[in-house]
């Protein structure tokens, strides 16, 4: 009796064991078809083709502006081999030119292309990413937001609109603008209305001006009828053009508002994050890459397009006398110095700029100004 019963409690430890092999193997091979599904979901999503739409400020393939958007998105096409397509939508196409970023907020479009300075009503801050009068010059610029803390800032500032802005292109320092009267003293400035964004449009109007701002689109109709007196756009090659030398005489130097103006490619968050990571890389690089290819295109055309407007137009370029200069740079530090201790955001983003350009300014005065002085 007792051997029976060992026999069987002996049968039935080996049963059991047996048992557990095979649950333990239907275990490993569930978790291995689980993992091989998740590699392959994971290769899926990765494959996975993304059609996004850009909106810009610009009119279609305008030179610099234009063309800038339109080679981002070939540059993301071919790094990402049609896995991220971007078709590319003009001023007004879909969205109104100053409608870009409240369309890329909301997520009704993926990204926009335009400057930072055209949303001062929501973020007073703003302005520092793109240029502010008597500011950094594109290279401070580039160093301040890539390598000084600015594109950190930035993005901090557009974070609660559900943005992710990159730098996206720079014209280098501007011209003053078209007039259709002759600027000899500041008395003159008194009661001109002048299209001019930005902080450089309060600057203007605390000079004595009226400063409105108008889409680039409308400007030659606005100058050509009187509702405008004056205007800035941004330098020979763009004002070329869209033909400003067929309604205004004067065109005056230098853009003291738009030293070094940064454009900008704004993402919505959302449609980013849904991006695999190589594809978030590839944006990043091509947007870096566009921001610099934008400054060499208006580096090699503007002198150019001066000569035209100089030889064939006949167009008078003048200088901003001393004392209109003088004036506006006197009120473009008490507009900082005023808004500073009203806004912390303004503060903080003005305090990281101001001292970064400080410190840019010293070594250039030993080094860009005073090469070109003796070159």
């Amino acid at each position: 009796m007792q051997n029976n019963h060992s026999k069987w409690m002996t049968l039935s430890i080996v049963a059991l064991l047996a048992l557990c092999v095979l649950l333990f193997s239907a275990l490993v091979m569930q978790s291995a078809g689980t993992q091989s599904n998740d590699v392959i979901g994971e290769q899926q999503k990765s494959d996975k083709i993304y059609n996004w739409k850009l909106v810009t400020t610009w009119p279609k393939k305008y030179p610099g502006l234009g063309l800038a958007p339109e080679n981002f998105a070939k540059l993301v096409g071919e790094l990402s081999q049609g896995q991220l397509n971007i078709k590319v939508y003009g001023a007004n196409e879909i969205v109104p030119a100053l409608g870009v970023f409240g369309a890329v907020s909301s997520g009704s479009v993926e990204m926009g292309h335009s400057a930072a300075y055209y949303w001062k009503g929501k973020i007073p801050a703003a302005p520092f990413f793109t240029s502010v009068p008597f500011g950094m010059n594109v290279q401070e610029l580039n160093g301040w937001l890539h390598y000084g803390g600015g594109l950190d800032l930035w993005r901090e500032v557009y974070a609660p609109f559900n943005l992710i802005p990159f730098a996206g292109g720079n014209t280098g320092v501007q011209m003053g603008g078209w007039f259709n009267k002759e600027i000899n003293s500041i008395a003159d400035i008194q009661g001109l209305k002048m299209r001019i964004p930005g902080l450089g449009g309060e600057v203007f109007t605390r000079a004595g001006g009226t400063a409105v701002n108008i889409p680039g689109g409308e400007l030659y109709t606005s100058l050509q009828s009187g509702v405008i007196d004056a205007t800035e756009w941004v330098g020979p090659y763009n004002d070329l053009a869209f033909g400003f030398h067929e309604i205004a005489k004067y065109y005056y130097y230098p853009g003291w508002h738009e030293p070094g103006p940064t454009l900008e490619f704004i993402v919505n968050k959302d449609a980013y994050q849904s991006l695999p990571p190589q594809l978030q890389q590839i944006i990043s690089v091509a947007a870096r890459t566009i921001n610099q290819d934008m400054l060499d295109e208006y580096t090699a055309s503007n002198n150019g397009a001066l000569e035209e407007l100089i030889k064939k137009h006949k167009v008078d370029v003048r200088p901003f006398p001393k004392d209109v200069t003088e004036k506006f740079k006197q009120a473009s530090f008490e507009i900082y110095e005023e808004m500073a201790p009203k806004d912390p955001v303004f503060n903080k983003v003005y305090q990281s700029y101001k001292q970064y350009m400080d410190g840019a300014r010293k070594y250039h005065k030993i080094s860009e100004e005073a090469y070109y002085e003796i070159r």
